[in-house]
């Protein structure tokens, strides 16, 4: 996708073409920890998140660590996560918020996803 068609994404949805996926700072300091414990570097390395067939609404999220950029990635950082998304899944995410959720009644990473209209109970698949 060539910048022009990304920032005509951009100010269709209102949003900044530099934070397409917005990290919180929990989930920052999850990914920090997880990374550190696989072996990947925060300040080097990537969270790849995706979309997939399938999942009770449809649709479901991809959460990985990678340290290779692919020709069809997008390459974005927020809150000093850098997050790769492949061409196909870039849509279904835009203005997507990564949080976490921990405690007695955590569920994890959460995808709060303003393009999603449906969302499963475990908030692991939604649907458009």
């Amino acid at each position: 996708m060539n910048t022009p068609v990304l920032v005509y994404i951009c100010k269709l949805f209102r949003i900044s073409p530099i934070k397409m996926i917005k990290v919180s700072e929990t989930a920052k300091k999850k990914v920090s920890v997880l990374m550190s414990e696989e072996g990947y570097d925060l300040s080097k390395d990537y969270v790849r998140v995706g979309v997939k067939s399938g999942g009770c609404s449809g649709l479901s999220y991809e959460l990985k660590f990678d340290s290779e950029i692919s020709e069809s990635d997008k390459i974005f950082e927020d809150n000093d996560v850098r997050i790769l998304v492949d061409k196909k899944s870039f849509l279904y995410l835009v203005g997507t918020v990564l949080e976490y959720s921990g405690g007695l009644n955590g569920k994890g990473f959460v995808f709060n996803n303003p393009n999603a209209q449906r969302t499963c109970g475990c908030g692991e698949s939604f649907s458009l």
